[in-house]
């Protein structure tokens, strides 16, 4: 059995009844408050030191948070819907906001994430959106990736590693796995709230990204209906953050300290 190790120093958040962990970064910092959102097997502990890097240099607070089944937040105990990125955006985070954050925050999304992020600007006010590797539609690409990674012995490898920074990693693990490759998923689609989004838009994206194409930022690009800003790295995959570090913090921190003057 794969055992945890002990978490960074974090805190506990109720919502939605749900105990989430969340940290948060230069407290001191201007508002609003940037939120950020992790991908379908993150955790504050593996945004490493983004969001730090983007709240120092942009002069305002960050609020990191993990989602129930995440880091050392609650262990999901159900099979993750389909619908999960709707309920995330529109159940769960707007909670957080009202707790934690500010009523028009600064959504920063990596992944998954950046499809919660897209969905909860559509419905809730927000000042910007920062999104990296974002996810409109599914795409081939990615689910030919995702199947390739949960044969074993890669999936036993990737949840050993996992272990470092979730409370229960098989089953974060078989929640992303399973919901993304469950044939009903093959449908979803969230394009149909772009055109609901007026706040300014960073798109950042890798061209090796192993999950998504330039489609994806490419629909979302021309359905927005506000203004939006593109970011492209070469020798670029699915993580701007981890494989562009300074680059991808540097975009990240022009684009808001821009929105604000």
């Amino acid at each position: 059995m794969i055992r945890a190790v002990s978490p960074l120093p974090s805190s506990i958040l109720n919502v939605a009844g749900q105990r989430l962990e969340y940290v948060v970064e230069n407290d001191g910092g201007s508002r609003p408050t940037l939120v950020f959102l992790h991908e379908g097997l993150g955790s504050v502990e593996l945004w490493r030191s983004f969001p730090d890097q983007v709240a120092r240099a942009a002069d305002h607070r960050g609020l990191v948070y993990s989602r129930r089944g995440h880091g050392w937040s609650d262990v999901a105990q159900d099979p993750r819907p389909t619908d999960f990125v709707d309920r995330e955006a529109l159940d769960v985070l707007p909670g957080v906001v009202d707790l934690l954050a500010d009523p028009r925050p600064i959504l920063i999304g990596h992944s998954d994430g950046a499809s919660i992020a897209l969905v909860y600007a559509a419905h809730y006010p927000t000042t910007a959106l920062v999104l990296l590797a974002p996810h409109v539609f599914v795409e081939e690409e990615g689910l030919a990736h995702i199947r390739e990674i949960g044969r074993q012995p890669q999936r036993d490898e990737l949840i050993a590693r996992m272990a470092r920074y979730h409370r229960d990693p098989a089953t974060t693990f078989a929640a992303w796995n399973d919901v993304w490759l469950d044939t009903d998923f093959k449908s979803w689609n969230i394009e149909h709230v772009l055109g609901r989004i007026e706040c300014p838009v960073l798109l950042i994206q890798g061209l090796d990204d192993q999950y998504g194409t330039l489609a994806q930022i490419d629909a979302v690009e021309r359905q927005l209906a506000g203004p939006v800003r593109r970011v492209v790295f070469e020798d670029c995959d699915h993580s701007p953050h981890l494989a562009q570090p300074v680059a991808t913090a540097e975009a990240a921190a022009a684009f808001i300290r821009d929105i604000g003057e």
